[in-house]
């Protein structure tokens, strides 16, 4: 092809585009633009995954989160480039200047926050929270996730602040707002205080750690674990798998229990309340030889004691160990059904009775001659009655 066919060519396309309207130029310019943008995007893409994939596979897991961030920013360059040339008056340029001007502090909120995510998935990788002792793990997990919400949080705020303040009369109304501090300040203040606490609680809570991840908390006479921590709330999922929310200032604020704040290791008891002739030491061994065949014991703790004694029965206590709160409950549930048996099979005039002492005779209460008579019950019983009409007469 000659030189004098391209500029035959170039000459007619501008005189095609002197035709043009110049809102439709404008539109077909941006799209240009727009589809100039995805394609290369899609080559950094295509480039990132044969060339880093194997090599650099952390690198290319990066490229892979950040690809939503990188294609805004990739469309923001391609129109900021495409603007100057665009066939509009200043008032039109101007106007998509600022909404550029907002994409870019969104790009920047949102790449900052996809930035932190990353950072947390990558360093948790080196905890197991599903392995058999993760105390290690729920404490470095608990740390990162009330961290990172606590810095979206912040970050969707300075960034809701920041594209706000770009517009003129928003700037002048804060501006005024913070120079007159009365009435609205103080409202606006205390409107603030629980999200502002709770952020605080969040901070304070990551560090002190007073709850973890999956700790086994009593908290309002609910037994449950902690699910999942928010800036602002708990999720405890109850035993019977209700959900409880709780703020995070509660647990800053109020007492609770937590079964796991240094060991998943818990003890459990079982009360008996049995006769006063229970043989203690046959009961002693027979929790032994429970909790030897039952897998839910730790083999620590197993260990029978009289803790308390009253009028009628005494009581048994029988203290065994678990590995965790789930299996402690199961084997409580389990010494408890068999202890009972036993007793039931082996000695049951251990269990409960109430002994009652009965006279049964008139010389007890003086009302007899030793040695005279049957009891006042039975000659009673014995005597003939008169019929019915002839009583009383």
């Amino acid at each position: 092809m000659s030189f004098g066919t391209l500029h035959d060519i170039w000459r007619a396309t501008a005189e095609v585009i002197a035709v043009v309207p110049d809102s439709v130029y404008s539109v077909v310019l941006l799209g240009i633009a727009l589809i100039a943008a995805l394609l290369a995007q899609r080559i950094i893409r295509s480039v990132s995954r044969r060339a880093l994939s194997v090599r650099h596979p952390n690198i290319y897991v990066l490229i892979e989160r950040l690809r939503g961030p990188i294609r805004l920013a990739l469309i923001l360059f391609a129109v900021s480039l495409t603007l100057p040339a665009l066939p509009v008056n200043a008032d039109i340029k101007l106007a998509v200047a600022k909404i550029l001007q907002l994409a870019l502090i969104v790009l920047a909120g949102w790449m900052t926050v996809t930035c932190i995510n990353i950072l947390a998935d990558m360093y948790l990788r080196q905890f197991d929270i599903e392995a058999a002792d993760n105390l290690l793990a729920r404490k470095h997990v608990t740390q990162v996730r009330v961290l990172k919400g606590t810095l979206h949080t912040v970050i969707i705020l300075a960034t809701i602040a920041a594209a706000l303040m770009t517009f003129d009369s928003v700037r002048q109304y804060g501006v005024g707002l913070f120079a007159s501090a009365g009435i609205a300040g103080i409202v606006v203040g205390l409107a603030a205080r629980p999200v502002l606490s709770n952020l605080l609680a969040g901070v304070q809570l990551a560090v002190t750690q007073p709850i973890r991840i999956d700790d086994v908390v009593v908290v309002e006479n609910e037994w449950g674990r902690i699910e999942d921590i928010t800036p602002t709330y708990v999720v405890i999922r109850i035993w019977d798998l209700r959900r409880l929310i709780v703020p995070l200032s509660y647990f800053i604020e109020k007492p609770f229990e937590n079964w796991t704040r240094k060991s998943s290791n818990v003890l459990g008891t079982v009360y008996l309340y049995t006769d006063y002739s229970v043989p203690v030491e046959r009961v002693r061994e027979k929790l032994a030889e429970i909790v030897k065949q039952s897998e839910l014991w730790d083999g620590a703790v197993a260990n029978v004691q009289v803790t308390d004694s009253k009028e009628r029965t005494v009581e048994v206590r029988a203290l065994v160990s678990a590995r965790d709160s789930g299996a402690a409950w199961n084997l409580r549930c389990q010494v408890r059904e068999q202890l009972i048996n036993f007793l039931q099979q082996e000695y049951p005039a251990a269990l409960p009775r109430q002994r009652v002492e009965i006279e049964t005779s008139r010389a007890a209460a003086g009302k007899e001659p030793i040695g005279g008579g049957p009891p006042a019950a039975v000659r009673e019983a014995e005597m003939p009655r008169a019929p019915l009409g002839q009583r009383g007469r």
